[in-house]
């Protein structure tokens, strides 16, 4: 049976970064789930559709067709062939990305294709609820998350890095209200699976954390 870790977490927590870590020294696969919603809040921004309009994002779905691919052991993710990888880490796709992601149609589809990979392979997923319903019987479930001013404080040096003019101020609202928008959404809100391991990062290094994890899969294994 396959190994499969879940690592849920809010918005700037690091999941993505600390997942593709503790993946390659695991050596297994790391899929990036948020990227996959984020390829479906790209797809509805270019075609002019309101992600928070369901009726409209739900009748232009079928014709979204995301995919991932591994290069170099790190996800690349598609959407109707095209390489967006680069493009779905914008602040407006973040936006897009929380509102699409309420939608059941949406899940449903995702979900679908998250659980069809983890049959397939030992993997980690990463996203808001792969404990509590993509792999509800996960082989080690990990809640990750750290103070929100330390989240947005870590969000706002790499926005800068990537010569975006938000502020820090803004980057905080934007957490907090993703936040908000996460935990209260009805299907399938951000909460912790209660078989999970709560691992707060907030004084810990990336390496640290990537330790802890590593540490604790292999517990888990014995």
């Amino acid at each position: 049976m396959p190994i499969n870790i879940a690592i849920d977490g809010p918005v700037g927590a690091g999941k993505s970064s600390i997942a593709a870590r503790v993946a390659e020294k695991l050596h297994i696969l790391h899929l990036d789930t948020g990227a996959m919603y984020r390829a479906v809040g790209l797809y509805m921004l270019r075609r002019g559709i309101d992600p928070q309009d369901e009726r409209a994002v739900r009748e232009a779905l079928p014709g979204c067709r995301v995919d991932v691919r591994y290069e170099a052991g790190r996800q690349r993710t598609l959407l109707g062939g095209e390489d967006v990888s680069e493009f779905i880490r914008t602040p407006e796709v973040s936006a897009a990305t929380s509102a699409i992601s309420q939608w059941p149609a949406v899940r449903e589809q995702m979900v679908a294709m998250q659980r069809q990979i983890a049959r397939e392979c030992d993997l980690l997923m990463d996203g808001r609820d792969i404990g509590t319903n993509v792999l509800p019987q996960a082989t080690l479930k990990v809640f990750l998350t750290a103070d929100p001013r330390e989240r947005a404080r870590r969000r706002y040096l790499e926005m800068q890095e990537k010569g975006m003019p938000d502020t820090y101020e803004e980057v905080l609202a934007a957490l907090i209200a993703r936040d908000e928008q996460d935990s209260g959404r009805k299907v399938n809100p951000l909460r912790q699976a209660e078989d999970a391991v709560l691992l707060d990062s907030t004084r810990m290094t990336l390496e640290e954390v990537v330790e802890a994890i590593t540490g604790m899969v292999k517990g888990a294994q014995a």
